[in-house]
């Protein structure tokens, strides 16, 4: 399940929502995203170019989707900010093991409780998460405003959670598990080094993917916070910003 190449780096972790693809319900790049394919194809092929894989926040369903598409068919993706990840060399799904029942509980009574306060303004729970809940609505505006007093909320009870904003929702994740949880387990199940890794991202819960590699680029689109982290930043946004940063990894 490991890799290797004979470049400088033999893995870049890619964040997917404003890097891949929109965060929005725009269509995605389709033939952007076919030559990431075709870099994975011919990392396989070739070992002389780092493999790309996947760090997102999104549902790992989705997760799987996207690595099905760049034809990543060997290194774990790590879905639902490091609640899970999918192995694609056996398909299988690793749930982080210090996710107990009671956080399951502890998520599944808060989910209810925002659905119970904020449904009834158009707030909507992103479908397909285990043990992460995130709040869509179609007034960003809306869901900055209410960001307070939703971690005032959860927290006020006692609650494990992390509260973050992303361009298009809110993030409600359990404290001790993150990106960079995710990218540990990554790494102890391919034996990969850090040290020879790169990671792409545009939002602040990428700082996560930033602190674990060493090499760390974003796309032209990326908030001013995480700009600080990157050692490349791309002219050009979201996928073509990440293919750019692909040529600028093997040139």
């Amino acid at each position: 399940m490991s890799f290797r190449s004979t470049g400088k780096y033999d893995l870049v972790i890619c964040d997917i929502d404003g890097c891949l693809c929109p965060e929005s319900q725009a269509p995605i790049n389709g033939p952007a995203l076919s030559r990431i394919a075709e870099h994975n194809r011919w990392a396989l092929q070739r070992e002389d170019r780092p493999l790309v894989t996947l760090c997102s926040g999104r549902p790992i369903g989705f997760v799987e989707a996207m690595a099905r598409f760049i034809h990543n068919t060997r290194i774990p993706c790590v879905g639902e900010n490091g609640v899970w990840l999918w192995r694609p060399d056996v398909n299988a799904f690793d749930l982080d093991p210090t996710i107990t029942a009671e956080h399951l509980e502890i998520v599944h009574e808060a989910s209810a409780l925002l659905r119970s306060r904020y449904a009834a303004e158009g707030v909507i729970l992103q479908p397909g998460k285990t043990a992460a809940v995130s709040l869509y609505h179609a007034d960003t505006d809306y869901l900055h405003s209410i960001t307070p007093a939703v971690e005032d909320e959860l927290l006020g009870r006692g609650w494990p959670f992390r509260v973050t904003m992303t361009w298009l929702y809110i993030n409600i994740d359990l404290q001790h598990v993150s990106k960079a949880t995710g990218i540990d387990r990554l790494f102890q199940q391919t034996g990969i080094d850090p040290a020879r890794t790169a990671g792409i991202g545009d939002t602040l819960s990428d700082q996560f993917i930033a602190d674990r590699v060493a090499f760390f680029a974003c796309p032209a689109n990326a908030k001013a916070e995480i700009r600080k982290s990157a050692s490349y930043i791309s002219p050009f946004e979201e996928i073509d910003g990440v293919l750019d940063i692909l040529r600028h990894l093997t040139d």
